[in-house]
């Protein structure tokens, strides 16, 4: 093997009953390189890193790494042999300490006459969270007591831990704040010091050319191409990606507000948690509202209140059409509301249950016969909105866990569309999901506004914001600070200084 070259796939192949996942896939990766891997939902960067990872198994082709020949049968054996893989999901065990879970599969180095030894395995979790960036992780707590940011870092302290020569990083990045990709970085940077390589998987455009020094493209499971330096454009990238060309712009093409202002079909009024004061406003029939503001700005916490998830000290939520107040999720769901949490795997979605009973959830009062669920319905209602959306699966029978974050995204639309939702909260609506499907989640928003349905859309992304809403209220500590109304004199630039 070329000393010039760490990790190399040859025609690798990977199938799940009748889909290729992967396909005669080939890449080689030098020392000291990121390389990005990226490709529409489904394409295969998953399937592929976790063949590299010990996850998978390949039906055919060959791995090598570091000069030999490789074939991990588990995490284990390729942490070993030098590549550590920082999932997309939640990689930690909720039930067991920080230090636990970084040493999982480690504990035979703190035994000691058979018993471990929990200070000295602390002690190293304490070395490790400080060289990591994460100074402020008890390594003796229990993990499902932090927040999901912390429990990313723990997943980067434990690849960090085994120094790797070769770093996968799936989609890591979504579920940080910028102080927690900051982290990321400096260890991305830290491996590549060490002459290592990095595999990073994302969705950002941005973020992969900050942070890589060249791209692989994945469509269907097939390698496409890899982009170097100039090459790496992004209107390029993303044509690669679907394989035709597309529009630079696919929000709105309409440059004016548009909703039917004399109907409002919910109304807020001086709304005040912890983190939300005073809050009110009117969404009306046909109104894509979007809401933005900086990381604390309380914006994701107002998109709770909305749907009852949250308990408010004061205020109220009132749905016009019933005149019904919101205090908790029943009440919302019985009204028409429905809302698509920003954090997909933990709250939008029960990962190890079946598309047709994510999609039939809300609806199973609906669908009843005679006081019973039966599955035939259950499958009905699913299958209707797995077809609209046009969710890639091999039947309604599968684990939402083995989607792939576009699949996952549109399993969630389904259930509240399934369940005729009327006011659609959507928290993040495009985050961690491909060119194709965000295309798609947008065209089916203004599909959903033309037939008169209801928007809260909470967004991070600016361009969406300026792209896709009717009135952008602006969010500050808490706060609505500045409303501003659709239009072509409004900028990315005239958004951000009413945020900071």
């Amino acid at each position: 093997m070329d000393e010039k070259i760490l990790f190399r796939a040859e025609k690798i192949n990977k199938s799940f009953g009748p889909t290729h996942a992967v396909a005669d896939f080939s890449i080689e990766i030098s020392p000291g390189e990121v390389r990005g891997l990226i490709g529409e939902n489904g394409s295969g960067k998953s399937t592929f890193s976790a063949i590299i990872a010990g996850l998978h198994k390949p039906d055919s082709g060959r791995l090598f790494f570091q000069g030999k020949e490789y074939m991990p049968s588990d995490t284990s054996m390729a942490a070993q042999a030098g590549a550590s893989l920082i999932v997309q999901e939640i990689g930690t065990i909720a039930g067991i300490s920080v230090a636990a879970n970084i040493f999982i599969n480690k504990e035979r180095k703190f035994a000691k006459h058979g018993m471990l030894n929990y200070e000295e395995m602390n002690r190293e979790a304490r070395k490790i969270l400080d060289k990591i960036g994460g100074e402020h992780i008890d390594p003796s707590v229990i993990t499902g007591k932090l927040n999901l940011e912390d429990r990313k870092l723990v997943e980067i302290a434990k690849a960090m831990y085994s120094q790797p020569a070769l770093l996968i990083i799936d989609e890591t990045s979504n579920a940080l704040t910028t102080h927690g990709r900051n982290i990321l970085y400096q260890n991305i940077d830290a491996v590549r010091q060490e002459g290592g390589s990095v595999i990073f998987i994302t969705h950002d455009l941005d973020e992969l050319m900050s942070v890589c020094d060249s791209v692989t493209i994945m469509r269907d499971g097939h390698y496409i191409t890899t982009l170097r330096g100039a090459e790496m454009e992004q209107k390029k990238m993303k044509e690669l990606m679907v394989g035709r060309e597309i529009s630079n712009n696919f929000y709105r093409s309409d440059m004016e507000p548009n909703y039917r202002r004399d109907r409002v079909v919910l109304e807020a009024t001086d709304l005040c948690s912890i983190e939300v004061g005073n809050v009110s406003f009117k969404l009306h029939e046909g109104e894509i509202l979007g809401i933005g503001g900086l990381a604390e700005s309380g914006m994701h916490e107002l998109g709770r209140l909305l749907f009852g998830l949250e308990k408010k000290d004061s205020g109220e939520v009132v749905v016009a059409k019933s005149g019904d107040r919101i205090h908790n999720p029943q009440d919302a769901i019985r009204n028409s509301v429905g809302y698509m949490s920003k954090n997909r795997d933990t709250e939008a979605l029960l990962l190890r249950f079946s598309i047709s009973d994510n999609i039939a959830l809300p609806s199973l009062d609906r669908i009843k016969e005679k006081g019973m669920i039966f599955k035939k319905n259950e499958h009905k209602l699913a299958g209707q909105w797995a077809e609209n959306l046009s969710i890639k699966m091999r039947g309604l029978d599968d684990l939402c866990t083995k989607l792939s974050g576009g699949n996952k995204q549109k399993v969630v639309l389904g259930k509240w569309l399934g369940n005729d939702s009327h006011i659609l909260i959507m928290d993040c609506p495009t985050r961690g999901i491909d060119i194709g499907v965000k295309e798609a989640i947008y065209r089916l928003m203004e599909n959903l506004k033309a037939e008169g349905k209801a928007i809260v859309m909470i967004s991070e992304e600016l361009p969406e914001l300026i792209g896709m809403s009717d009135t952008i209220l602006i969010m500050k500590d808490g706060m609505i600070t500045r409303t501003i109304e659709r239009g072509e004199d409004v900028t990315e630039q005239t958004v951000i200084q009413y945020m900071i």
